[in-house]
């Protein structure tokens, strides 16, 4: 940056980024408010900064906030203070020979100078529509009078109507003539209504570099209004036009008071100079804390010698905002805390385009906040501290988790030269609770039959692999596997990105150990690799073993792990692959995995996003649940060596069993089966157990909405009833000598009435 102008009213300085040339203009001694769109003296001003730098493509005016006018509203200015820079220069506009006039000109005909100098000089500047208006009208008086002219006069008259035919067609070719022209019969001088329709600036408090457009669209049809919390709140519109929907959003920072900005951007310096430690950076949220116990002192002592009056709640919120605006990230945390989000995404070069999400019920939406180059370096700082893994040249890919006291997400970064234009981010927001079974029953993703099939295998201890595409929900549909397990048994997770639920899980009362690896996309660095941390799960004791992502050379220690059966337990992950075939493919083809090591997968579920008619939104759904067979050499497929057990049908929009399963053609099922004394050769009391299991599941779904207690389906109380199940087979196993599965689900709907009514 360097300051290249002190004005008399302000002062202005030239930022240039990249191939941006930024004119951002002092106004906090300005008396009247910086707002082109507000005041006539600001846009005067600002055009009069335009005449001397005509290649600025952007305008910001600071008065405590950042009023920031982009491109296309800096060049309708640029090419008024262009306009002006010519009708200045021009004799043949401010010249008494331009006008038809002489030394000697007397009375009405020398009022002509006066006007078209009072255009020129002032109106041009402050209300350049009014001005085209105003050259208008004067037009059409002098060619009235023309006619009524003497022929010695009328030359002169012709030579004045010349000059105002061309400040007329002049203006006519700029944007901001354009875009009102059918608006102007009728507009009165000073009236800034127009105005108000054209320039709408993105905003900024001083304390952050992030933009947001702070005016809802005019012309956008409102679909939806919320809250994320007393403070914050979310609009989204569709507009004419446009395919994408915006996502609105209201921050707090955006709507406090003039003594709450000056207590912030204080606060904010004082904390500036406190530079947190690399060591700090290992415990975030202890981190988070001391910076928010400083900044309430600080801003209690600042307000106090100030004599700002702010309560002790406002103190505390401040304070918030100041460690999200210092060691925090900014304006994602806010999004974040919408639990509507489901995705989030900045591309590169950053501070060009704006953020962009996928909401649960809008889809893919672009939201009014644009981030700053200098948020996006300061968030990949913060990132390498937090992750202790490196983003260069070297390494130009950053996996890692966001854990805030709001929400939880993964986040990747970018940089060159795999990214061009510098950084770029994409976070994906995590469920505040585990998702379970019940919610995807309820959702549609599948049915309580499919929950039913998955819980008996699950319970069963097979070999599960969750596929799918990117978005597909395959993570979520793991994690939603993990609740189902009985909380005696003992889980371990292996993850280079914490992405599964095992804080929560702990707070469920879960037996779960959490092992974070080496991302496969980092070279180096001081983590342990994905196989040896499978290897090493192997020798902490008999556990159910989870991979939240099958990537690289630990697909091998996995399978190794599946086909010794060392944990006597459940085995599952995730992997990409949009069939079961494609998994196979993935795994044998690309991770070099033995193909009869791959025999070792018991069961392959499959998800992905199904496209709605109008392609414009999509929808999650589970198409297969398919068993991998043991005859098989080299192809699944050619071989037979795959059958499914359940197939969506796109006509129903459902997961529907196969005659194979229905029949008891299952070869996985009935090994399952055979480690059960009552089941072993009975298929009848197989099917059956997997009935109650999925009526329990369509039971909880059926209740919760009938009573309005959808928090039925959350994490915390369908543990609760997957317990109660376990607890009543047991009951009902020492009571008859068997499993009754009448009297299981009869015992098991009674207790839900009762949990129901409490």
């Amino acid at each position: 940056m360097v300051l290249e102008k002190k004005g008399k009213v302000g002062e202005y300085e030239i930022i240039k980024e990249g191939d941006e040339e930024i004119i951002k203009i002092n106004a906090e001694n300005w008396s009247f408010p910086a707002s082109i769109e507000d005041s006539e003296l600001a846009m005067a001003q600002v055009i009069d900064y335009l005449t001397e730098k005509p290649s600025a493509n952007q305008v910001i005016l600071t008065q405590r906030k950042n009023y920031i006018y982009g491109p296309d509203q800096t060049l309708m200015l640029s090419e008024i203070a262009t306009i002006y820079n010519v009708f200045i220069k021009q004799k043949k506009v401010l010249s008494l020979q331009a006008l038809g006039l002489t030394p000697n000109s007397i009375g009405s005909e020398k009022e002509r100078f006066d006007l078209i100098q009072y255009i020129v000089l002032t109106l041009i500047k402050s209300d350049p529509l009014g001005a085209y208006v105003e050259l208008r009208r004067l037009l059409r008086e002098e060619k009235i009078k023309l006619e009524k002219t003497s022929k010695s006069q009328k030359d002169s008259r012709m030579m004045y109507i010349t000059t105002l035919e061309f400040m007329i067609n002049t203006l006519d070719k700029t944007e901001l003539v354009k875009i009102v022209k059918s608006d102007l019969p009728g507009y009165n001088l000073g009236d800034r209504t127009l105005y108000k329709q054209i320039f709408r600036p993105s905003i900024s408090p001083d304390f952050l570099m992030t933009k947001l457009m702070a005016t809802p669209p005019l012309d956008g049809e409102q679909l939806d209004i919320y809250e994320i919390d007393e403070d914050t709140e979310v609009t989204i519109f569709k507009r004419p036009g446009d395919i994408k929907t915006l996502y609105f959003i209201s921050p707090p920072e955006f709507k406090i008071s003039e003594d709450k900005y000056t207590l912030l951007d204080l606060g904010r310096a004082v904390l500036a100079e406190h530079k947190p430690r690399e060591e700090e950076f290992l415990d975030p949220e202890k981190m988070r804390v001391t910076f928010l116990n400083i900044g309430k002192d600080l801003l209690t002592e600042i307000a106090q010698n100030r004599g700002i009056d702010v309560s002790y709640d406002e103190v505390v919120e401040l304070a918030e905002m100041l460690v999200r605006y210092t060691v925090g990230f900014g304006l994602i945390e806010v999004l974040l805390k919408d639990e509507h989000i489901q995705d989030i995404t900045l591309n590169g070069p950053v501070g060009e385009t704006p953020i962009f999400i996928v909401h649960a019920i809008y889809g893919d939406c672009v939201t009014n906040i644009i981030p700053s180059r200098e948020d996006a370096e300061s968030w990949a700082s913060k990132f390498r501290l937090i992750s202790g893994r490196p983003l260069d040249e070297a390494n130009p890919v950053l996996d890692t988790e966001l854990d805030l006291p709001d929400a939880r997400a993964r986040a990747a970064i970018v940089t060159s030269p795999l990214n061009p234009h510098g950084l770029a981010f994409a976070f994906r927001r995590h469920r505040d609770k585990p998702w379970t079974f019940a919610l995807f029953v309820n959702n549609g993703m599948m049915n309580a039959m499919a929950a039913g099939l998955l819980s008996f295998l699950i319970d069963s201890g097979r070999s599960i692999i969750f596929g799918g595409t990117r978005s597909s929900g395959k993570t979520s549909l793991l994690g939603s596997a993990l609740i189902e397990l009985m909380r005696r048994h003992r889980v371990l997770t292996i993850e280079d990105t914490l992405e599964l639920p095992g804080r929560a899980m702990r707070h469920l009362g879960f037996n779960i150990q959490q092992m974070k690896v080496r991302s496969a996309l980092t070279q180096g660095g001081t983590e342990m690799g994905a196989e040896e941390g499978i290897r090493t799960a192997l020798r902490m004791g008999d556990s159910a073993l989870i991979v939240g992502e099958i990537r690289s050379q630990e697909a091998k220690a996995l399978y190794e792990a599946m086909r010794i059966g060392a944990l006597a337990n459940v085995v599952a992950g995730t992997i990409h692959g949009d069939s079961p075939y494609g998994v196979f493919d993935r795994v044998v083809n690309d991770l070099e995995v033995p193909t009869t090591s791959f025999k070792a997968t018991d069961i392959i579920v499959i998800s992905n996003p199904i496209r709605t008619p109008d392609g414009l939104h999509s929808v999650r759904r589970v198409l297969s649940i398919t068993e991998v067979r043991k005859h098989w050499t080299k192809d699944p497929n050619q071989e037979m060596g795959f059958v499914d057990l359940m197939r969506y049908n796109p006509e129903t929009d459902d997961l529907e069993p196969t005659d194979d399963l229905i029949n008891g053609n299952s070869e996985i099922l009935k090994s399952a089966a055979s480690n059960v004394k009552e089941w072993a050769g009975d298929w009848d009391s197989v099917w059956d157990n997997i009935m109650v299991r999925a009526k329990t599941k369509e039971l909880l779904v059926d209740y919760a909405k009938r009573s309005n207690k959808m928090h039925l389906l959350e994490s915390d109380f369908v543990v609760r009833a997957n317990d109660m199940y376990h607890i009543i087979n047991e009951s009902v196993k020492e009571e008859k000598g068997f499993l009754d599965s009448k009297s299981i689900l009869l015992h098991w709907e009674a207790w839900l009435k009762r949990e129901i009514r409490k």
